[in-house]
Order: structure tokens, then C-alpha cells, then sequence
């Protein structure tokens, strides 16, 4: 009788607490002895199946390495994993495991546990440690950087692999998804297509774009829809073996400028409705990077606006050739102080002149304005007998006297023909880098290489300056440039003007024209970190 009662006692227990209770022998039978609220949620396995198939998959790998632990310690085992549902065999629930092991009448060991549902609490740790990975986007320098470390969050736990993508363009044109290296991958899957280009994206993203509303692809392993996405991705996605695709747009004042994509691939089962959220919350936190940057591209689109009103095209003079270019920084924050410029002076003279406002901002794009049109102005003024020297003074104490920039470098040029085939160049340089001369039947050399440059403007008051002279003939050619061109965080500026001379040397060898010569001057694009203006002039063959 009281045996009877313990055992009533008992099964009151067990159908009283939060937790499914279980038994697992020593041959691998589990046996549920109370479910309480998780009977019908879990799934366990038949006569057939494992019942670690009713683990998730990204999960089997560590918790059977758990459990072998356990059972060769003889250890208890306290741990949160993903289980299969019984009513939605493709979709997992986090549950708290506890199990201890208990010696049978043979000596066996059996195993007693729990199985708690653990989802709130796995979810509320899950979006503390994604945010607290996060908190290093805010303070990201750029783009690439707010996207790297925001797909290096997510993967592998709420996805097996993670592009973000900028939106440039207006959806309804003829926009593209351009990426900017947000990349992350779970190991073992195949690398990305390159991402270095404008991808052709197919409607579902567009639909995203435009309504700004996240979307979910699910389909069998390796077979993605193809009447979506496009050609590019779903290739990719079929040599992963992708299980979903998870469109998440990062809106920012009212706009979606950035598309997140999250993919499950190897048949690991797609992401549910909370996954979702989570995966929104975590990509929303670009947010304030992204609209710095559109803060900072529209300050660069004024400044650009500005700076290329400045950038007429150079005055034409017979006998010689002109050909100028500027290429603004890549970084959204770096435009404004370069600029170029040629103003004839006379039938057989003109003045040429390039220089550097200190400062990468509209105020610097500002300040070159009004140097470069008071430096033309004086030049014209003065003729084509004036000196350079004199005229870059003159220019030094205007500038001064009306509070214009910290610092300006400048070469200033007079050229005049002398004879039906040679040209005499008079200049001052005022802190900026050697013009390279590049005769005709000789190495490319730099104009000064023994003579160090006079001071630059805008220092102090009364600088004497000094005019250099030189003749160029009919083929030479003299390029003066702004420092972007030589000049690179951590390296030696003496080693960058050699390297420019030996890659025009090149070049010449090569008989490319001037033009295409000047194009390839510029360092690669990834390299690019300030503004770089040239402008060249080359004597020309019979005049």
C-alpha cells in the first residue's frame, strides 16, 4: 500500500514539474517517463532512428563529442541544443539537457535526465552576445569594416553564410547591388563569386528593396528558384547545397541602402520567425555607419560639384599639347584641395600651375576655389615676362591677408617659345613634389632633384622664393602632379618618386600616348587615399 502510494506520489511529481523526464539504457533506448508540457513538442525517434537525429545538425558534431565524455566519465551532463519538433520535423527548439548517470541492478549505467525548454533563454543570450559583437560597428572606419565585422557576427550560429550588399541607384532604375566586402562563410563552403563588381540583381531582391520588408527563400538542399535571383547566386547556391536565402533590408532615414543576405546551406534547416528578428535587429545596428557615410557622400558630391567648376579645360596654344586629370580619393570623406590649371598668356606663352589646399573637405574644396582663381588672375596679370617666384609671393600675401588656408603647395610655370621647336620654362615650387621632365632621347629625371623645393604658401610671412629654368623641345614632356600620386601612409617618399620615374620610364619605352600614359600612372584603385591631380604638356612634332 505504501508502495502504491510513493508510486502515485511519484507519477504526480513527474506530471507536476516543467520538464520532460527520460531514460536512457545502456543499449541506447530512451524511454519518457513524464512529458509536462514537451510530450508534444519534441521529436524522438522510432525503431529505426538514432535518437541523435533528433539533434539539429550544426549541433551533432559537439554534442556527440559531449556526450562520449560523459558517458566515458561517467560524468553528469548539463547543456542547451537543438532538437527536432515532433509536428515540424524541419524545425529545432533550444532545450536544456541534464542528465546523470544511475547504475542498473547489473552493474549497467543508465542515464536519468531532463529536457527543459530552453528557447527565451537561448534567444535573450544569443542577442546579448550578437549586439555585444556589434558594438565595435559604430565605430567603424568605413563600409567594408561596419560589413565585415556585422557578417563575422552572425555566422556560424544564425547563418552559414553572409553577404551585405550597398545600394546604389534608385530600385526602379537601373540600380545594382554593389558589395563592399561584407562577407562571412561557415568553413568548408565554397568560396563567393567575386563580389569586386556590380552584381545584376533579380526581382526578389528589388521587391525587398522597395518595400523594405524582409524575405525568407526556402527549397530542397542544392535547388534554389531561379526565376528570382540571379544567375551569379544561385549557382553559388547550388554548389553550397543552400536550404534558404533571408533577404534583410538596413533602412536609414526612410531608405533601404543596404541588402543583408543570410544563407543556410549543407541541409541545415532554414531559419524560423524569431531567427528572423534577430537577424534584423543585428544588420539594423549598420545603420548609423551607413548614414554617416551617405552624410559624408553627399558633402563629397558638393565638393566634387565645386571642385570639377574649378577644373576648366586648359587653354589651347599652338604647338603644344595639354592633358590633365584629376581623380578624386576613394574614402567619402577624402575630396577637395587638388587642382590644376593653364591659362594662355599670349600667342607663344602660357602659365601652368597645380597645387594642394591642405585639408579633404568641402571647406578645403572651397579654399581651392578661390586660390586657383587668384593665381590665374595674377597670372594673367602679370604676363609672360613675370617670374614665377614673384607671382607665387604675390599670391602668398593675398592669401594671408585674407585668412585663406593653413597651407598650400603649388608649382607655378611660365612657358614661352624661344624658337619654332623650343620651349624656355621658368618655375617656382612652393612645397610641392618635382615635375618630371621626359625628354625625348633621355630617361624620364625630376626637374629638382638637387634643389629642395622653396617653403609652401601660407606658413609665414616674407619667404623668398626662387625661379628654376629649363628648355624642353619638340617630343619632350613635363608632367607636374599633386602628392596623392607619390605619397602613402607607412612608406618613403624618396623610394615613390623613384618608382613614378622607372614606371614612366616603362611607359615610354612602351610608346604609349601621353593620355593612356597618364591613366596608368595612378597607383591601383585599393591604394588610392588622396586626391591625385596631373596635368601634362608636351612639345609637339611638327609645328
Amino acid at each position: 500500500m505504501n508502495q502504491e502510494r510513493l508510486l502515485r506520489h511519484y507519477a504526480a511529481l513527474m506530471s507536476a514539474v516543467p520538464q520532460s523526464v527520460w531514460v536512457l539504457s545502456a543499449d541506447g533506448v530512451v524511454t519518457l517517463l513524464a512529458g509536462s508540457g514537451m510530450r508534444e513538442r519534441l521529436w524522438h525517434p522510432d525503431s529505426g532512428t538514432s535518437w541523435m537525429d533528433a539533434v539539429h545538425p550544426k549541433d551533432r558534431d559537439w554534442f556527440r563529442r559531449a556526450w562520449r565524455r560523459t558517458a566515458e566519465e561517467r560524468s553528469p551532463l548539463d547543456t542547451i541544443v537543438r532538437v527536432r519538433l515532433k509536428d515540424a520535423p524541419d524545425r529545432f527548439r533550444h532545450i536544456k539537457i541534464i542528465a546523470v548517470p544511475v547504475l542498473d541492478e547489473e552493474g549497467d549505467t543508465e542515464w536519468v535526465g531532463t529536457a527543459a525548454d530552453a528557447e527565451d533563454h537561448w534567444r535573450i543570450r544569443m542577442r546579448e552576445k550578437l549586439l555585444a559583437r556589434m558594438a565595435a560597428v559604430p565605430a567603424a572606419h568605413d563600409l567594408p569594416e561596419a560589413f565585415l565585422t556585422t557578417a563575422a557576427a552572425v555566422v556560424p550560429e544564425l547563418a552559414d553564410a553572409v553577404a551585405v550588399f550597398h545600394v546604389r541607384g534608385e530600385p526602379g532604375g537601373a540600380a545594382s547591388l554593389t558589395s563592399t566586402e561584407g562577407v562571412g562563410l561557415a568553413p568548408g563552403l565554397p568560396s563567393l563569386y567575386p563580389l569586386d563588381r556590380d552584381i545584376l540583381w533579380g526581382a526578389t531582391p528589388r521587391q525587398v528593396i522597395e518595400s523594405q520588408e524582409a524575405r525568407l527563400l526556402t527549397f530542397p538542399p542544392g535547388e534554389p528558384p531561379e526565376d528570382g535571383l540571379s544567375k551569379v547566386s544561385v549557382r553559388w547556391l547550388r554548389r553550397a547545397g543552400a536550404t534558404s536565402v533571408a533577404l534583410l533590408p538596413v533602412v536609414v532615414d526612410g531608405r533601404a541602402v543596404a541588402l543583408a543576405t543570410t544563407t543556410t546551406c549543407r541541409g541545415n534547416p532554414p531559419p524560423d520567425e524569431a531567427d528572423l528578428n534577430l537577424l534584423q535587429d543585428v544588420f539594423q545596428q549598420m545603420s548609423g555607419p551607413l548614414r554617416r557615410t551617405m552624410e559624408l557622400q553627399r558633402i563629397r558630391d558638393r565638393a566634387l560639384a565645386l571642385q570639377q567648376s574649378f577644373l576648366s579645360p586648359p587653354s589651347a596654344v599652338d604647338g603644344v599639347s595639354i592633358t590633365a586629370l584629376y581623380h578624386p580619393a576613394d574614402s567619402a570623406a577624402e575630396v577637395g584641395g587638388d587642382w590644376y590649371d593653364a591659362v594662355r598668356l599670349s600667342a607663344d606663352s602660357l602659365a601652368l600651375s597645380i597645387g594642394d589646399i591642405a585639408g579633404h573637405d568641402l571647406e578645403a574644396a572651397a579654399a581651392m576655389g578661390r586660390v586657383n582663381s587668384l593665381l590665374r588672375g595674377l597670372a594673367y596679370d602679370s604676363g609672360p615676362a613675370a617670374s614665377p617666384a614673384a607671382t607665387l609671393s604675390r599670391l602668398d600675401r593675398i592669401v594671408q591677408a585674407l585668412d585663406g588656408p593653413s597651407m598650400v603647395t603649388a608649382v607655378h610655370a611660365v612657358i614661352r617659345r624661344v624658337a619654332p621647336h623650343i620651349w624656355r620654362v621658368t618655375l617656382s615650387n612652393a612645397g610641392h613634389p618635382p615635375p618630371l621632365l621626359i625628354p625625348r632621347d633621355a630617361p624620364p629625371r625630376y626637374l629638382h632633384d638637387l634643389t629642395a623645393p622653396d617653403p609652401p604658401l601660407c606658413v609665414t610671412d616674407g619667404l623668398p622664393r626662387t625661379d628654376l629654368h629649363t628648355v624642353i623641345r619638340e617630343g619632350d614632356t613635363l608632367v607636374f602632379y599633386t602628392d596623392g600620386l607619390v605619397e602613402a601612409p607607412g612608406t618613403d617618399i624618396g623610394d615613390n618618386l623613384r618608382r613614378l620615374r622607372e614606371h614612366t620610364e616603362a611607359l615610354v619605352r612602351a610608346r604609349v600616348p601621353l593620355a593612356t600614359l597618364i591613366r596608368r600612372l595612378l597607383p591601383p584603385a585599393q591604394n588610392r587615399r588622396d586626391d591625385i591631380a596631373v596635368i601634362a604638356l608636351e612639345a609637339r612634332t611638327g609645328q
